[in-house]
C-alpha cells in the first residue's frame, strides 16, 4: 500500500449496516454539507450536537452551511470532555430538542469527536423512539473509529459506554481540513485506532504505518480504517461474534482510563492495553512470536508511552465491569499474528492470573 494524498478528491466508502450510509472523507467538505445532507435526508430541522472547543472553531461554520441550504438548524453546545459524556448531557439535549419542534422527520448532526458522536448518537436513537443522525467527525480518532459503525452511548459511574445502543448514521461527512486543528495528543488518540485497525486485519497498512507520517496521507489512511471498520460491521453489526476484534487493547484500555480517573486518554490507554494483552497472549503460546516487540516498536515510534503505572491486579478488577463480560467470563481480544485477530474467552476468576504474565 502507498497511499498518495489527492487534493480535492472525495472519497466515498458505502457500509452496508442498518439502512446502509456513505462515509465522504475529504478537504473542505464542510462548505458543502447542507447539500450533501440534503441528498440523503428530506428533514426540515436539524439540531446541531456541539461540544464547546468545537463549537469556537467551526460552530457558525456549519450552522451557516447547512441554514444556507434550506434547514432550520438550531445549536446545543455542551461542555468539552468525557466529564459530560453522561445521562444527564443527554437528557438536556433531548428537553432541548423537544423545545425546538424537532420531529421524526428532522435529524441530529453530532458534531465533534467521540464523545459528541456517541451521545448525540445516542439521543438521536431514544428522542421520539429514534430520529436519523450525521456524524461530522472532527478529530483523528472518530474519523477512523467511532463515528462509524452505530454504536452510541454514555458512560455511568461502573464503566464506560455501559448506556447505550446501536444505531446507524445516515452519513457521516469527515472533513480532513478540521483535523488539521487537532493538538498533538488528540492526532496520538487517533493513530492508536489506526494501529489497532492494522494490527487486526491489515499487515500491509500496519507495514505502510511504520514508514510514514498518518497526517501525511491522511484521506486515505482514513479510508482504509474506514473500509476495515465497515466489513466488519457489515458482517456482524450488534457484536454478536467478528465485531469484537475491534475491541483489541480496550479491555485494559478502558481500565486504564478508569484508574486514571481519566487523566489518561482513551487513545492512550487503548495502544498500553493492546501491549499488556499481547505480551500476555504471546507468553501462553496464542500469539506469535514476535508480535509482541514487533507491535511494541511501532507503538513506541509513534510517541507512545508503553507501560502505565496502575497495579494489573486492579486493572482486571476494573475490567470486570467491562460490557465485553458475559456471564462468569470476559472475552479478550488477541493477535495471532500482526493483521489477523482472535477472540479468547478467560474466566474472570483467572483473569489476573492470565495477564499477570
Amino acid at each position: 500500500m502507498e497511499p498518495k494524498e489527492e487534493n480535492n478528491t472525495v472519497r466515498s466508502v458505502l457500509v452496508n449496516a442498518g439502512h446502509g450510509y456513505n462515509v465522504k472523507i475529504g478537504s473542505g467538505l464542510i462548505n458543502d454539507i447542507g447539500n450533501m445532507v440534503n441528498d440523503v435526508l428530506n428533514a426540515d430541522r436539524l439540531a446541531v450536537f456541539i461540544d464547546s472547543e468545537v463549537d469556537r472553531l467551526y460552530g457558525d461554520r456549519l450552522e451557516g452551511n447547512l441554514a444556507s441550504a434550506g434547514f432550520q438548524t438550531c445549536r446545543f453546545v455542551f461542555p468539552a470532555g468525557e466529564a459530560s459524556k453522561n445521562i444527564k448531557t443527554v437528557v438536556d439535549f433531548i428537553d432541548f430538542m423537544s423545545e425546538n419542534h424537532i420531529t421524526r422527520k428532522d435529524a441530529v448532526v453530532a458534531a465533534g469527536g467521540g464523545v459528541a458522536g456517541d451521545m448525540g448518537g445516542f439521543a438521536a436513537a431514544i428522542y421520539l423512539r429514534g430520529i436519523k443522525f450525521i456524524q461530522v467527525p472532527t478529530t483523528l480518532l472518530s474519523a477512523v473509529d467511532s463515528s462509524v459503525g452505530g454504536k452510541t452511548g454514555v458512560d455511568t459511574s461502573a464503566g464506560k459506554n455501559l448506556t447505550g445502543a446501536f444505531w446507524q448514521p445516515s452519513l457521516v461527512v469527515c472533513d480532513t481540513d478540521l483535523l488539521k486543528t487537532n493538538s498533538k495528543d488528540l492526532i496520538l488518540d487517533g493513530t492508536a485506532e489506526i494501529i489497532k485497525t492494522a494490527a487486526i486485519s491489515d499487515k500491509k497498512l500496519f507495514n505502510y504505518i511504520k514508514r510514514t507520517e498518518i497526517s501525511e496521507n491522511l484521506a486515505e489512511i482514513i479510508e482504509q480504517c474506514v473500509k476495515i471498520k465497515g466489513r466488519v460491521v457489515e458482517a456482524d453489526e450488534k457484536e454478536a461474534g467478528l465485531r469484537k476484534i475491534l475491541n483489541f487493547g480496550h479491555t485494559m484500555g478502558h481500565a486504564i482510563e478508569m484508574y486514571s480517573d481519566f487523566g489518561i486518554s482513551h487513545g492512550k490507554a487503548v495502544a498500553i492495553g493492546m501491549l499488556i494483552v499481547t505480551k500476555a497472549f504471546e507468553f501462553h503460546g496464542l500469539t506469535a512470536y514476535g508480535v509482541f516487540n514487533e507491535l511494541n516498536d511501532l507503538i513506541s515510534a509513534k510517541g507512545f508511552q508503553t507501560e502505565t503505572k496502575a497495579p494489573v491486579n486492579e486493572l482486571c478488577r476494573l475490567a470486570m465491569s467491562d460490557k465485553k463480560t458475559s456471564g462468569d467470563n470476559i472475552d479478550l481480544v488477541y493477535l495471532k499474528e500482526i493483521g489477523e485477530a482472535g477472540i479468547y474467552s478467560v474466566k474472570l476468576k483467572d483473569l489476573y492470573n492470565f495477564i499477570s504474565c
